[in-house]
């Protein structure tokens, strides 16, 4: 097979495991469109609107912590499946929801597949990507994080403007004006129902991971799989590579705590925290309430957002070219430098009573397209590189843990800071929080661009024996 046919069948596979992403992005964004619907529909108090947000990232902490055991189990592909066709359920539960109980129900129940997928895709998409794109193909499931954003901004907008219409026109009865007219917030998460049909489906054609297929002695079929995504040459190498890794995979949990490993998994939880708390999710999230504060109607702030939903999909292209390129590094401190100053520019706007207009929406689309080329992708990447073999599911689980945790945070807690505290005064404490990632990326953070998995790993056993060395001297 020719290296383009080969890299067709690569490209074909990582972007169907990718739709992860997209549903990681449309199922927690679409919650944006619909707040202030639901809130005044239910009287959602503060602390109850916070509940509805964060209810989807609490499932993904249970996601994300059981993905682990099921994926090595049965296979990254079923638990892919599993995933969509959770979310599929959950986008049907949410639209015909009876009450805010049930409507928050389907939410865990959605978030529950989020978390599966957001462990399994990039973890998928690492272990059947060749050293020299693997950066670029784990890329691809942030790419399609901000695709699923877009379109779900897009649809937000879309549904509300046909909402208002309607309304207009007085032609809502029946259920296609009770869906899309009477309760527009229905129809926006109907809208997540049609891809995540699609979703179930196509991971039905994707092959299961040929290291998981190895690990379960089925190296034929692991040797066609890696034929198509490679060379017919390669493919022998590859699978005794496979092999000899496996048989080192007898970690334990304790071992995260030691030496090199310990090293690597501080940096992945930071990298994870970093990425939550400046604020990203609490932008997507409440966007369009923070636009409708500065005076825009909901329509408007909608549209406007879905201009930021453009731009985020944009840089993150950026970051597809430049990741196996300028590298990790460099990328990071470039956009943590830039997020720190739009944060800064935004907080002075609301703290000064400038906060109308498309200055804002400006300033917004320049912090989501820093944090798209850097903190977004960067962080699924290094996660699913720097930890050795034997480590890495509890390791990649427990990093991605971190996100929801720091989501769930700020997300349950920012309408009530909202009430006591000045917005700007919230976008400046955002900027504060990244100023110790400046050091972090110029001393902590380690290059790991054009380095294979078996390179990256000797450099943390060779960590730890310096530790052994160092420990043994203090003796």
């Amino acid at each position: 097979m020719s290296k383009t046919q080969s890299n067709g069948y690569l490209w074909f596979i990582c972007l169907v495991s990718a739709l992860g992403g997209f549903f990681f992005g449309f199922d927690l964004i679409v919650i944006s469109g619909t707040i202030s619907l639901v809130k005044a529909q239910f009287g959602f108090l503060p602390w109850q609107e916070g509940f509805f947000v964060s209810s989807a990232v609490v499932g993904c902490i249970a996601g994300t912590a059981l993905a682990g055991k099921l994926s090595d189990r049965y296979g990254r592909k079923k638990n892919l499946f599993l995933a969509a066709l959770v979310l599929f359920i959950s986008a049907m539960g949410c639209t015909f929801a009876t009450d805010a109980n049930s409507l928050i129900m389907y939410r865990l129940i959605g978030g529950f597949g989020v978390g599966i997928a957001t462990l399994v895709s990039p973890l998928y998409i690492s272990e059947i990507s060749p050293t020299n794109v693997r950066g670029r193909m784990i890329t691809l499931f942030q790419f399609a994080i901000t695709v699923g954003i877009m379109i779900s901004l897009f649809s937000n907008a879309a549904i509300q403007s046909y909402s208002n219409s309607l309304i207009a026109s007085g032609d809502t009865e029946g259920l296609f004006g009770w869906l899309f007219g009477l309760e527009p917030w229905r129809g926006m998460f109907l809208a997540e129902g049609i891809p995540g049909l699609v979703f179930v489906v196509m991971c039905l054609v994707i092959p299961e991971s040929p290291r998981w297929l190895i690990a379960n002695n089925r190296e034929d079929e692991a040797h066609d799989i890696i034929v198509k995504v490679s060379t017919k040459d390669a493919a022998l190498n590859q699978i005794k590579e496979i092999k000899e890794v496996i048989k080192q995979e007898t970690g334990k949990f304790s071992d995260l705590f030691k030496g090199g490993n310990k090293k690597a998994l501080k940096i992945a939880v930071l990298l994870s925290m970093f990425s939550e708390m400046c604020g990203i999710t609490v932008v997507f999230f409440y966007g369009p309430t923070i636009l409708e504060k500065a005076g825009l109607s909901l329509g408007d702030s909608l549209g406007g957002f879905a201009i930021i939903g453009i731009v985020n999909v944009l840089f993150t292209i950026i970051a597809l070219w430049l990741m196996d390129i300028a590298g990790r590094r460099k990328l990071l401190l470039t956009g943590t430098l830039g997020v720190i100053a739009a944060h800064s520019m935004i907080g002075y706007l609301f703290l000064n009573g400038q906060d109308s207009g498309m200055m804002l929406v400006f300033l917004m689309c320049a912090f989501v397209a820093f944090f798209a080329f850097s903190m977004g992708p960067i962080k699924f990447v290094v996660m699913n590189e720097i930890f050795p073999t034997k480590v890495r599911g509890r390791a990649v689980a427990i990093a991605t843990i971190t996100v929801w945790v720091c989501q769930a945070f700020l997300n349950q807690f920012f309408p009530m800071l909202r009430e006591i505290i000045p917005v700007g005064a919230i976008f400046f404490f955002f900027a504060l929080i990244l100023v110790p990632q400046i050091y972090f990326v110029l001393k902590v953070m380690p290059e790991t661009k054009g380095m294979s998995l078996e390179e990256i790993e000797q450099s943390w056993k060779e960590d730890e024996e310096k530790e052994t060395v160092l420990d043994t001297a203090k003796a």
